[in-house]
């Protein structure tokens, strides 16, 4: 999901900070023994500047022999060839499937000499028809490397995050451009109880060779790289992301910098980890702030990392909203968040003053964002019930995820294609709606967005509550009522949510116009004067941070002082 073809070593991250058009994404992936509710989960943001928020379905289905699937590059809609369909398909719904398989991805672009591919399938075709043809993390690994073999791959180097019911893997992937076919490719099983997280980034460093319950990879990932000549050493040594995406600056600042952000929030601040010598140890996070923040290459900190209490989906969803907060990134902290303390900062990143290149942050929460997700794969559960898409649209940060679960026959109506796109704006749209509260937001952050949180946090755990119910309740029905009970409660929970964001709305601006804001009484309604003409009473000015006060004193201070 971006834009792509950047032809640089880190491409994806080095976009990020020359203000080149990127899609850069941000995964979490947790395992069943390091989630709460023992579901294995993945999260995906879908960041590009140029993609529009609504939910792909798919039914599956039986196909005539000799049908054939046309394939159109994701990014761009290019036509790019065609590939026998498979006798049966699956029904998808976003990144899911009805098996309770989940694939996300993120892109980090690698060597430029393995850039230019002429094969049939990008990484977005991959993605979809695994969904549509496999039931398990290890079925789609393998169609993946074997599409590819045969029909050639066009598109950059990718992470796909790719977890079912009990397994959760992360794979390394990039194309041999002009030297052949296929892919290059680790696969590695993240260890249950752990969690790994991947940003924009190839993270697959070493990894054992004779383990497969546990790792993967292509025959010729390491054979391949001493026939070019980028690899010398013991097979054993071979490390995937510094021989096909070696680190830069930009790698570490505007990629890994987020996977480290996700594993400190997630492990309240410290990383327990399988070392080298194979003993389970403890390091504070600020261990790797130096590597971070893209000034020591050395202090790459842990692709798999054990949380320090048990991840709910709430948690998860959480994190894909953070922005730094309380470290040395914290986007809140310096004069570019204005006068209200706003996390974000305008493209282009890169800028220069007086000779010198400076960047700005890039969390992983972003104003680009088009979707994002958290899928949950429940294995106590039929698979018509276990699949859940909790989904939303446009910044994490000040939008909501409802529960969308893969069996339903229908798209709720302002996640559905043909809602709108980015040329075109729709009343109808979750997209369009969720970017007006969020533009909202970004006038007056410190202000109005916990606001916009209260009511995020209090519809994601209402939701997260009445789960089981809704599950116990389907489990007690035959196969095909379940599906239609649970097609249902989807539908009705992103209509009444979609309402609810239409009424916040309106409160934002009556609330907050003007810089103003109007008091309100516990049951919502707003304080007036107690003459009976709706006058507003108790209304307060703000202002602005102390941090903006004193940058304006400091550079104007000659013409604004009061003497």
């Amino acid at each position: 999901m971006r834009s792509k073809h950047i032809i640089t070593i880190a491409a994806a991250s080095l976009a990020l900070l020359s203000g080149i058009e990127s899609h850069a994404c941000s995964n979490i992936l947790v395992t069943k023994g390091a989630s709460a509710d023992g579901s294995c989960m993945v999260s995906y943001a879908a960041d590009s500047h140029q993609l529009y928020g609504e939910l792909y379905f798919r039914k599956g289905g039986k196909h005539r022999n000799g049908s054939m699937r046309q394939v159109y590059d994701w990014d761009s809609n290019r036509y790019l060839g065609e590939i026998p369909e498979a006798p049966r398909t699956f029904q998808r719904l976003g990144n899911l499937n009805e098996k309770q398989l989940i694939i996300a991805e993120t892109t980090y672009g690698g060597r430029h000499e393995l850039a230019e591919n002429d094969g049939i399938l990008d990484y977005g075709s991959l993605i979809y028809i695994a969904l549509e043809r496999c039931s398990s993390a290890r079925e789609a690994i393998e169609l993946i490397a074997a599409l590819t073999d045969e029909y050639g791959y066009a598109s950059e180097g990718e992470s796909f995050s790719i977890a079912d019911k009990n397994e959760v893997w992360v794979m390394d992937l990039i194309g041999k451009g002009p030297y052949g076919k296929g892919l290059l490719w680790v696969a590695r099983r993240v260890p249950d109880g752990y969690i790994c997280a991947h940003a924009n980034q190839a993270r697959i460093s070493t990894f054992p060779l004779d383990d497969p319950e546990n790792c993967i990879y292509a025959p010729d990932v390491i054979s391949f790289a001493r026939e070019r000549g980028w690899y010398s050493g013991e097979d054993a040594d071979f490390s995937f992301c510094d021989t096909y995406a070696p680190l830069d600056f930009g790698a570490m600042r505007g990629c890994e910098s987020r996977a480290w952000s996700a594993f400190n929030r997630l492990c309240d601040g410290n990383f327990t980890f399988v070392d080298e010598n194979g003993e389970e140890v403890t390091r504070p996070a600020m261990d790797y702030i130096e590597y971070a923040m893209g000034h020591d290459a050395s202090k790459r900190f842990p692709l798999f990392v054990k949380p320090s209490r048990k991840i709910s989906l709430k948690d998860v969803a959480d994190a894909m909203r953070d922005h730094f907060e309380g470290t040395p990134m914290d986007m809140r902290l310096d004069i570019g968040a204005g006068g209200n303390a706003c996390p974000y900062r305008w493209r282009p990143m890169y800028f220069e003053v007086d000779g010198k290149s400076y960047c700005n942050e890039r969390a992983i929460a972003t104003q680009q964002t088009g979707f994002w997700f958290v899928g949950q794969s429940r294995s106590w559960l039929p698979d018509h019930i276990g699949a859940v898409d909790w989904f939303g649209t446009d910044d994490a940060a000040t939008s909501y995820l409802t529960p969308i679960y893969v069996c339903s026959s229908k798209v709720p109506a302002c996640f559905r294609h043909g809602k709108g796109d980015m040329l075109t704006y729709s009343p109808e749209s979750a997209f369009w709606l969720c970017n007006r509260v969020a533009n909202a937001c970004y006038r007056m952050y410190n202000i109005m967005e916990p606001v916009v949180r209260a009511e995020i946090d209090g519809w994601e755990n209402e939701r997260l509550a009445g789960q089981e119910e809704i599950d116990r309740k389907a489990e007690g029905m035959p196969r095909w009522r379940a599906k239609r009970f649970l097609t249902r409660y989807s539908l009705k929970s992103a209509e009444s949510i979609f309402e609810r964001w239409r009424r916040l709305e309106e409160l934002l601006l009556v609330k907050f116009i003007d810089g103003n804001v109007k008091a309100q009484r516990p049951d919502g309604s707003f304080v007036t004067n107690g003459n009976g003409s709706n006058i507003p009473d108790s209304i307060s000015q703000p202002g602005y941070t102390d941090t903006w006060k004193r940058v304006v004193a400091r550079e104007h201070g000659s013409v604004i002082e009061v003497k």
